[in-house]
């Protein structure tokens, strides 16, 4: 077991290339240990080269829709009129506090992404 800092793009290549080889290592061995160290090395340059921001709450939402199959109509029973559903997903009105308190239990949308400003 050989493993270094990944410190630049070269490193981190060097890291996906030797992960690929010890993929499917069995966990308990010394390959097992170091696919494990290796991941945790990748996924920490990744998190700090490659961050990902929170998505925008309105597209979050639409998104949240089309996975569970909903409709306005739908969304509209769980935070109000329909008019206000399309005042919303259309960016003409913002979420209340108590829209983003239901939408988070109904869609389970995390709340730090329905409080973003939008």
């Amino acid at each position: 077991m050989n493993i270094a800092p990944i410190r630049n793009e070269k490193d981190y290549q060097k890291a996906l290339d030797r992960l690929e080889v010890i993929f499917d290592a069995k966990k308990g061995t010394e390959q097992g240990d170091e696919l494990e160290i290796l991941s945790i090395l990748i996924d920490r340059y990744e998190n700090e080269n490659f961050p990902i921001g929170m998505p925008d709450p309105i597209e979050a939402i639409k998104f949240r829709m089309e996975q569970m199959g909903m409709k306005q109509k739908d969304l509209a029973e769980i935070v109000g009129f329909k008019s206000r559903v399309s005042e919303v997903l259309n960016k003409k009105r913002k979420l209340t506090l108590n829209m983003i308190r239901k939408l988070n239990t109904t869609l389970h949308i995390p709340t730090e992404v329905l409080v973003q400003d939008y």
